[in-house]
């Protein structure tokens, strides 16, 4: 699949990040699915239900660890239904969600690993204070969410926000002006 990518441009569209970023992924990607999959074989033995060796069976539709990366990259960037993203890769209805499911927490391991991930909550002011290292000026950016209004009184008074048409909690965005996130805090009510 990642063949069929023409250049940079097509590469961040579909997937978010330039060739050099996929690059830098990939190692640290193909790094994690391997120590998961050992698990994945250990706890197998461990059980008796692991009949195969590692590596044995069929090899599937993402043979690389490329297109595995790809795959998962371009599910989270252009977020396609199942059945398009099953399509686009050639793989059977019910694989898309299940190479979802099994994907996923491995980026999530893999952007942990290399520092990219954004703090969800800090232990201290002083641990806050160490992730901004030596920035000096923080935009906070606050996304407001519309959703079905509440009719008890106590639940909507919670979630008005002040404006006339709108109900909806909060979501807090920490960037400290290079073009990443530091932090992000969970959904709170949209009084302040």
């Amino acid at each position: 699949m990642l063949e069929t990518v023409r250049d940079e441009r097509q590469m961040k569209a579909m997937t978010g990040v330039s060739q050099e970023k996929f690059a830098e992924l990939l190692p640290v990607f193909s790094r994690v699915y391997q120590q998961a999959q050992h698990q994945a074989y250990e706890a197998g033995v461990a059980k008796g239900t692991r009949q195969r060796k590692v590596g044995g069976g069929q090899k599937g539709k993402l043979p690389k660890m490329a297109d595995k990366l790809f795959f998962i990259l371009t599910y989270y960037k252009t977020y396609p239904t199942f059945d398009v993203l099953s399509h686009r890769f050639g793989l059977a209805r019910s694989k898309a969600p299940a190479h979802v499911h099994q994907l996923s927490p491995i980026l999530q391991q893999t952007l942990q690993d290399l520092g990219h991930l954004p703090h969800r909550a800090f232990e201290s002011v002083e641990a806050f204070k160490a992730a901004l290292g030596d920035v000096e000026q923080i935009l906070i950016d606050v996304t407001e969410r519309p959703h079905h209004r509440p009719q008890d009184d106590e639940p909507q008074r919670e979630l008005y926000s002040g404006k006339k048409t709108t109900h909806g909690p909060k979501l807090d965005h920490c960037d400290p002006g290079q073009g990443h996130s530091l932090c992000r805090s969970h959904l709170w009510g949209a009084q302040t």
